[in-house]
């Protein structure tokens, strides 16, 4: 397939998204050809290369501005990756407010992925007035529109009976529907679930799907729990979480 991209010719984005995996530089250029040619997809794909340094060098703070030009055109994405920007400071300076308002932008237009981040911020109170309230009702948007991170917060708030009524059974569910749409975190939720109602052997399977997926930060917390279970096989798993730490550590 030929990427060299006329201004009539349609972007593919997702061709050059798979490409990206197998010939970065040539992924990039063809990414870079498109942008200048005006082509909306491209120019928030172009931003998020230049983010992480997928075939072309990084460069955060032309990051932020391929990003901005795509939001100011309507990219509900890039808008969203401009608040990911500010919330961590990459390529400009950090600043949650700031990523409050184009997370709250981006989720009134309808983006799940804000709604989860523009939620995130409400739940701590970082950068906007705490609002539990609210991002229950945010991660459940998110969470019906099939955002699998969005759907472990929510079972945890309906868990927990957090501004809204206990209802361990819808936990579960969501818990459950997190866990097969690929979240880390409510596979190890689901876990939790599976193993108080005796299920050990399926809280299992959910833990090693986590452990292969989750993030360091994730898996410093997750061992620690596992080491308090009662179950010996459960326990047992915390040093197969230890161990991917370490792997990861040593790759940071």
């Amino acid at each position: 397939m030929s990427f060299q991209l006329r201004r009539e010719e349609v972007f593919d984005g997702d061709a050059l998204k798979s490409m990206l995996d197998e010939s970065p530089a040539r992924a990039a250029q063809a990414i870079l050809m498109a942008a200048r040619e005006n082509l909306l997809d491209a120019q928030a794909l172009l931003g998020q290369i230049l983010l992480d340094g997928q075939g072309i060098a990084q460069d955060q703070p032309l990051a932020v501005r391929w990003f901005d030009i795509a939001a100011r055109r309507g990219h509900l994405m890039a808008r969203n990756m401009l608040g990911r920007c500010h919330e961590h400071g990459w390529g400009c300076e950090a600043d949650a407010a700031v990523a409050a308002v184009h997370y709250r932008q981006a989720a009134e237009a309808g983006l799940d992925w804000a709604m989860y981040n523009y939620a995130n911020l409400l739940a701590t109170g970082r950068g906007v007035v705490e609002d539990q309230l609210q991002a229950l009702n945010l991660y459940r948007r998110a969470a019906e529109l099939g955002h699998a991170k969005s759907m472990n917060l929510l079972g945890r708030y309906l868990e927990e009976g957090q501004v809204c009524p206990a209802d361990p059974a819808a936990a579960r569910d969501w818990y459950r529907r997190s866990a097969e749409g690929g979240d880390f975190r409510g596979q190890f939720s689901f876990a939790a679930v599976l193993a108080d109602e005796g299920n050990v052997d399926q809280a299992l399977v959910w833990l090693r799907k986590a452990l292969i997926t989750g993030n360091l930060n994730f898996l410093r917390v997750a061992s620690g729990a596992l080491m308090s279970a009662t179950d010996p096989r459960i326990q047992m798993l915390a040093n197969d979480y230890r161990r991917r730490c370490t792997e990861l550590a040593s790759v940071l």
